[in-house]
């Protein structure tokens, strides 16, 4: 079985195969008999909705496990746990702080010859369920995306970083406005060229967001940043997702945010419920995007 760290571990091809999966409507229950292991080093709500559900959708059954309950790296290294929890099931989640500990269990797998896939349900580096969600949300709204742009306004975070990517491979056209220190990094651009597509940066919002036919904004505050909350508000005055803003765009853009949502902050509360959002089927979303990623994974080849 194939690993799923992060967007781009998947070829252009096979992101088109897991978004048509993602669409379809007869589910197989090809994960029937086996289960899926879910650690979460970091609360989540929907990523831990839409995985559940999508395994059981698929027949299999989840297995959730808070870090209280593992210990990882305290009572039990990285490694011994994931080859521990590949005895019971044959994908593996976690969602944790940093994206080196995906690494590390993946290559206790695939050293010890075991066919279990690792999934990446968010790191410091990536979240590239959520990009799956994405696409399909823009897909649903716009059809075919060749062509689109797209904006990010905001912290170009992992959120972001998995979005250009899968952006990229889309072969839209992304822009990302952030504030001085916390944009895109030069390694994370090389990726994106790597991939036949382009960024364009900045750190004017209006700039970024004129004519295009999306805008996606985050949290200006992730888990673990709480330290540095009031400085981090500050630098991002000016990079609010509001009417304004949202009026520069095409008139048929749309907005979309991960969730959970701070209104006052990155977005208005006029936008976020406005006619022009689509976050609440980009939350639907998730789910459509973790069954269709965890057929292609678990289908018999």
């Amino acid at each position: 079985m194939r690993n799923f760290l992060e967007i781009d571990d998947l070829s252009p091809g096979e992101l088109s195969e897991v978004l048509d999966l993602a669409r379809r409507s007869d589910v197989p229950a090809v994960m029937a008999g086996r289960g899926m292991a879910l650690l979460f080093e970091k609360p989540s709500t929907r990523t831990r909705n839409a995985t559940e559900m999508a395994v059981a959708q698929l027949g299999g059954h989840p297995v959730s496990l808070a870090m209280a309950e593992v210990g990882l790296d305290t009572r039990e290294s990285a490694e011994d746990l994931a080859r521990t929890l590949a005895c019971y099931h044959c994908v593996i989640g976690a969602r944790v702080f940093h994206h080196s500990t995906l690494e590390r269990m993946a290559a206790a797998l695939s050293l010890a010859g075991v066919e279990v896939a690792m999934v990446n349900l968010l790191s410091d580096r990536g979240h590239p369920s959520q990009a799956l969600a994405d696409l399909l949300t823009l897909g649903d709204v716009f059809g075919p995306l060749a062509g689109r742009t797209v904006a990010w306004v905001g912290d170009a975070n992992n959120v972001c970083r998995s979005l250009v990517l899968a952006g990229a491979m889309a072969r839209m056209s992304m822009r990302v406005a952030s504030p001085l220190g916390v944009g895109l990094a030069a390694e994370d651009l090389d990726r994106v060229h790597g991939l036949g597509g382009h960024v364009e940066v900045t750190h004017e919002p209006r700039q970024a967001v004129a004519g295009v036919d999306a805008i996606c904004t985050d949290v200006w505050v992730s888990m673990g940043q709480e330290a540095e909350a009031d400085q981090r508000r500050a630098d991002f005055q000016g990079f609010t997702v509001d009417e304004e803003l949202v009026s520069l765009a095409s008139p048929e853009a749309v907005v979309l945010h991960c969730l959970p949502a701070h209104r006052g902050e990155e977005i208005t509360a006029g936008v976020i419920n406005g006619p022009q959002s689509v976050v609440w089927r980009q939350a639907a979303n998730r789910l459509a995007a973790m069954r269709g990623l965890l057929w292609w994974l678990a289908a018999p080849s």
